[in-house]
């Protein structure tokens, strides 16, 4: 087999998203909702999105939006959500921000070892809380 030419630095590996999305899916057969799972990069690009089969459209969206979130800020998008409410430090974050952002629960920054947030997840399908669930444990946090 031939290697397959690269044309830009792989900064998050696929097979880490691959696994993180997996031990996802143990979460989300315990729950019996479809969800939409997404891993990007630590520039917010994506790696990996998956949507299962009767999973919300919107999911889509706010699975991306939720992942981006997190590696902006380096945090949980559940922990951000009092930072935008009326006169709150990012009360207007969403009108000034080039791309959508989540305050509201289901996004996780994930890190290396050393604590620097390399890429994150966003998951989106049932309550928020269900979806922080999801998300913290497929990170096994």
């Amino acid at each position: 087999m031939s290697k397959l030419l690269q044309i830009s630095p792989v900064i998050f590996p696929l097979e880490t998203a691959q696994s993180i999305t997996k031990r996802a899916m143990e979460k989300i057969a315990e729950i019996g909702v479809p969800y939409t799972l997404t891993v990007v990069d630590g520039a917010g690009n994506l790696v990996l999105a998956t949507r299962m089969d009767g999973a919300a459209i919107a999911s889509i969206d706010t699975s991306l939006a939720k992942a981006r979130t997190a590696i902006y800020f380096g945090a949980t998008t559940k922990e951000l959500g009092n930072a935008v409410v009326d006169k709150g430090p990012l009360a207007t974050i969403q009108t000034s921000a080039s791309v959508p952002l989540a305050f509201v629960a289901g996004g996780i920054p994930i890190r290396d070892s050393a604590g620097v947030v390399v890429g994150g997840l966003g998951a989106g399908g049932a309550s928020p809380e269900q979806d922080h669930e999801v998300a913290t444990y497929a990170l096994g946090l």
